[in-house]
C-alpha cells in the first residue's frame, strides 16, 4: 500500500501548523524553513519526566507539532507509552514491595536485561505506579516531578493530542514508535494489531492522518502499511542492523539502508527516514562537527522526507565546539546545532527541548508568520470537518 508523494506533502502541511518567527536580520534571502516539524521526543523530556501528560502538554505549549509515545504492551495487551518495556528507570516500581518478586531477567533483541517489564503487569497494576525522571544525574531538576504522573495508554495520548489541538488551535500529530516488535510478537503480544485497531477506531486511517507510525524494524512498518494509510517513518540506527533482519538472516545494515539504493527500497513503504543526527553531520575523532554527508539530498531524491534525532541541549550531547564550560550537564550552544541541520535541509527535528527547536525554526521563517502558542485558545475543527 504505497503512499503518494502528494499525500506526504499534505501530511507535512497539516501537521506543521504555525511555528515560524520573524527572520533574523540579514536572513531575508535565506530559504524559509517555517515548515520544519518540531517533534517532542517523549514530550519535552528535557523539562519533565518523559512520556507523561505533563511532558506532552509542555512540548505542545513550547511549539512542538508532534508528540512521541514509544509503545510497549501490558500483560493484558494494552499499549502504553514507555521508553522501554523494562520500567525500573522510568517508574517507581523498584520501590513497590508488592512487585518485588516480579524482578527478572529477559533477553530482548539479543541482549540480557534485568528489571521489571510491562508485559508482566496488567494495565490496572501499571496504573498504580508513578513516573520518575529517567536521567536524574543529568536532569536533576526534573526529579521534582517524580511520583506525580501515571503511565499513559496510547488511546490517552491520542485523546490528549486532540484536546491540545483544540486548545492551541493547531493540529497536533502523534508519532508512535513500535518498540521491539519482533520480541513482542514472539511472546504473543504483537504491537501492530492493537495499534492498527486503535488508529481505525479513532478515525485516523488516512494518508493525511495526524498519526505517523515509526519503527526501527522494517517488517513492523510493512505490517502497518498493509492495513493503514497513515504515513510511515523508518528509523535508522548508527550501527548494526534492525533486529527483525537479524532474525531473518538478512545481512542488510543501517548503513546499507542509508545508501541511495537502500533509500529507494524504503520509499516503497515509507514516507520518512529518521537517522541519528550524526548520520547527517558526523563527528570528528575529537568530538567536533565533521563534514556533512549527502544523506539529506539522497533522501529527498528518493522522495523521502528526513527527520533527525535526538537533539539535546546539554554539553555532553553537543559537538565539541558548541559546548560551554566544562560541566557536561550544563547547556551549550544548542541553537547552533539546529541551525547547522536546518542548513542541510532536514524536514524535522526530534528533540528533548521543543522550545529551543522552535526558536531555531522561527529564525528561518518568513517575517510575520510566527504566532506564539499561548495566543491560541480553541476553535480548531475536529478532524474531517471543515
Amino acid at each position: 500500500m504505497r503512499k503518494t508523494a502528494a499525500a506526504t506533502i499534505a501530511t507535512a502541511t497539516l501537521l506543521t501548523g504555525a511555528g515560524a518567527a520573524p527572520a533574523a536580520a540579514g536572513a531575508a534571502s535565506a530559504p524559509d524553513r517555517s515548515q520544519v516539524i518540531v517533534i517532542g521526543h517523549r514530550g519535552s523530556a528535557g523539562h519533565r519526566p518523559e512520556h507523561t501528560q505533563g511532558s506532552y502538554e509542555l512540548a505542545v505549549a513550547m511549539g512542538a507539532n508532534w508528540i512521541e509515545p514509544d509503545l510497549v504492551p501490558t500483560k493484558d495487551h494494552a499499549l502504553v507509552a514507555r521508553h522501554e518495556n523494562e520500567i525500573s528507570g522510568t517508574t517507581d516500581v523498584s520501590l513497590r514491595p508488592e512487585f518485588a518478586a516480579r524482578k527478572t531477567s529477559k533477553v530482548i533483541d539479543g541482549r540480557t536485561v534485568t528489571g521489571w517489564f510491562t508485559e508482566d503487569f496488567t494495565l490496572a497494576e501499571l496504573r498504580t505506579l508513578r513516573a520518575v525522571e529517567r536521567l536524574p544525574a543529568i536532569r536533576q531538576r526534573n526529579t521534582v516531578y517524580n511520583g506525580y504522573y501515571q503511565v499513559l495508554t496510547f488511546q490517552e495520548v491520542l485523546d490528549l493530542a486532540k484536546r491540545l489541538s483544540r486548545q492551541y488551535g493547531r493540529q497536533i500529530g502523534v508519532f508512535p514508535e513500535t518498540k521491539h516488535p519482533t520480541y513482542f510478537r514472539s511472546i504473543g503480544l504483537p504491537l501492530e494489531e492493537p495499534l492498527i485497531e486503535t488508529v481505525k477506531r479513532n478515525g485516523l486511517d488516512r494518508s493525511n492522518s495526524s498519526v505517523v507510525v515509526q519503527s526501527f524494524e522494517p517488517s513492523s512498518l510493512k505490517r502497518v502499511d498493509e492495513e493503514l494509510r497513515v504515513p510511515l517513518w523508518q528509523a535508522l540506527g548508527t550501527s548494526g542492523q534492525p533486529y527483525d533482519l537479524t532474525v531473518a538472516g538478512d545481512p542488510t545494515t543501517y548503513a546499507d539502508m542509508m545508501k541511495p539504493e537502500g533509500l529507494s527500497k524504503i520509499a516503497q513503504y515509507a514516507q520518512w527516514i529518521g537517522p541519528d543526527k550524526s548520520s547527517v553531520i558526523p563527528l570528528n575523532p575529537d568530538g567536533s562537527s565533521g563534514t556533512p554527508t549527502t544523506l539529506v539530498s539522497d533522501a529527498h531524491k528518493a522522495g523521502l522526507k528526513i527527520g533527525v534525532y535526538t537533539f539535546r541541549s546539554e554539553n555532553q550531547y553537543l559537538p565539541l565546539q558548541l559546548r560551554r564550560g566544562q560541566v557536561p550537564t550544563d547547556h551549550g550552544d544548542a541553537l547552533a546545532e539546529y541551525r547547522a541541520h536546518l542548513d542541510q535541509g532536514v524536514d524535522a527535528f526530534v528533540t528533548d527541548y521543543p522550545d529551543t527547536a522552535a526558536l531555531a525554526r522561527a529564525e528561518r521563517g518568513k517575517p510575520g508568520t510566527y504566532v506564539r502558542p499561548q495566543q491560541f485558545d480553541n476553535g480548531l475543527p475536529e478532524e474531517g470537518q471543515a
